[in-house]
């Protein structure tokens, strides 16, 4: 298994084109509103329209209806469930799932695991009260089992800085970023971004976590 990479919170033409460019093996787009990274469907249609195929389109949700999530299952290839979704909510829409999980000092990964079973991955995130992403702050990873790092999806204040150190202690499937490559909420900094993508390579074939060049499908 290599770690893959996914750009998450793209909002703009360039920034996709840059992530897809540096070799980003999934890009993601924010739905829920409340978000500063936020697009609509009408926006997600432009956006995903330019990603080309073997990169993985993600859609990030929130605790949304049905209606919502179907409208915009066309224009991706995975959802992300980052709210209080049960695993038959995740399961409606005929397309691949992951779960967002964030990591409450009481969380039982096991448990977690087991219950979400069909996704094709969790993402594990820090946790904030009231808070259900993008905090821009990291949690201990020395809380996830070794058993389970191969199969996890790592998140939470990840940086072109610290992204090495993530890779080589975890050894995840892959890693998530959104405001630690950005200049301003959802406006990315491509010089971060490459170095992010570099920083994260480098150390996954330094510690034997790249094995050629597989296409995208990450589990973001």
């Amino acid at each position: 298994m290599r770690t893959r990479i996914k750009i998450c919170g793209l909002t703009r033409e360039e920034d996709v084109d840059a992530a897809v460019a540096l070799g980003a093996d999934a890009v993601g787009f924010v739905m829920w509103p409340a978000s500063r990274r936020a697009i609509t469907p009408d926006r997600l249609e432009v956006l995903a329209a330019r990603v080309p195929p073997f990169v993985t389109r993600v859609g990030l949700f929130v605790d949304q209806t049905p209606d919502l999530i179907a409208r915009c299952a066309g224009a991706l290839d995975l959802l992300q469930f980052h709210g209080e979704e049960p695993p038959e909510a995740c399961d409606l829409y005929g397309i691949s799932w992951i779960k967002a999980l964030r990591m409450r000092e009481d969380i039982d990964l096991a448990r977690e695991t087991e219950r979400f079973a069909a996704a094709r991955g969790l993402l594990l995130d820090a946790y904030r009260p009231g808070v259900p992403g993008g905090t821009g702050e990291c949690f201990d990873w020395s809380r996830i089992p070794a058993e389970l790092a191969g199969s996890v999806i790592l998140a939470g204040g990840l940086t072109p800085d610290n992204v090495a150190q993530a890779v080589a202690r975890v050894k995840p499937l892959a890693v998530d970023v959104s405001g630690g490559v950005e200049s301003a909420p959802g406006i990315k900094d491509h010089r971060r971004m490459a170095a992010f993508i570099e920083c994260a390579s480098r150390a996954a074939m330094a510690t034997g976590t790249l094995d050629g060049l597989a296409p995208s499908g990450i589990d973001d």
